[in-house]
């Protein structure tokens, strides 16, 4: 069985790709939905989900002190570009909100009392709702790798297509064009952009459509809200035609 992928993307947050990707998963017979903005998620919210199977993230390591063999030298402290270490009531400590796990104080430390050890960055979860599967996640606040977080919630869709032998995977991209966004389009066998009329719709709409041509990956555009500024809407669709895009719809 192939299971095919449909992405759907914006360039910035706030375009509506959310409501149209929860409208998607009304009209589908069978298609499992994939939030794949991390950072906020808000499908669930539309689709109600009901967790059956939460998986935790491991996706970045931080540093760690042994105090048994720490001799509050400070080098670790000197080396820290990140300013990730205070002197706390005569102890070294590391903040972990601010540690990057760079390794910097590993390799300095002469007493061997700094390690990096695996942290928990979020959890992704398999849920049904009532239009079917649902793959999510959540990253904790603070944390920088949601490009893997979205990887895994990726996986895991693909997971549970097959075994349910479901042919569709609509996924509600990460908004921008950063590594979220990448991650949530890679794959996929067709992209709709969904852009606003306004100037800066149009700029974010330029950026995310040079974005998935480099992946070389089908797309088309849907403008929402398109009635509130006509002239705007007007200059999307020339610059459709531009890059021999169709507009596949609109949306008042």
């Amino acid at each position: 069985m192939i299971v095919k992928q449909l992405a759907i993307v914006s360039g910035k947050g706030g375009t509506g790709k959310t409501t149209l990707s929860a409208s998607f998963a009304y009209l589908a017979e069978n298609a499992l939905m994939v939030d794949c903005d991390v950072d906020a998620p808000n499908l669930h919210i539309i689709l109600k989900p009901r967790i059956v199977r939460t998986i935790e993230y491991f996706g970045s390591k931080k540093a760690f002190i042994d105090y048994d063999k720490c001799t509050n030298c400070g080098i670790c402290k000197n080396v820290c570009r990140f300013e990730a270490i205070d002197f706390v009531n005569d102890a070294y400590v590391i903040k972990d909100y601010a540690c990057e796990g760079c390794n910097a104080c590993v390799i300095a430390c002469k007493s061997d009392a700094i390690s990096l050890k695996s942290v928990l960055n979020g959890k992704y979860f398999e849920s049904v709702c009532e239009t079917g599967s649902m793959a999510h996640a959540i990253l904790n606040p603070g944390e920088e790798t949601s490009g893997g977080l979205i990887s895994e919630v990726r996986k895991l869709s693909l997971e549970v297509a097959y075994a349910k032998k479901i042919p569709l995977i609509i996924i509600d991209g990460a908004p921008g064009i950063g590594c979220p966004a990448t991650s949530s389009i890679v794959g996929a066998k067709y992209v709709i952009v969904v852009s606003e009329p306004t100037k800066s719709g149009l700029h974010d709409l330029e950026r995310i459509v040079k974005t998935v041509k480099h992946f070389k990956i089908p797309q088309a555009i849907v403008i929402n809200k398109f009635d509130i500024n006509q002239a705007q809407t007007n200059a999307i669709f020339d610059y459709a035609k531009s890059e021999n895009l169709e507009v596949i719809g609109t949306i008042d």
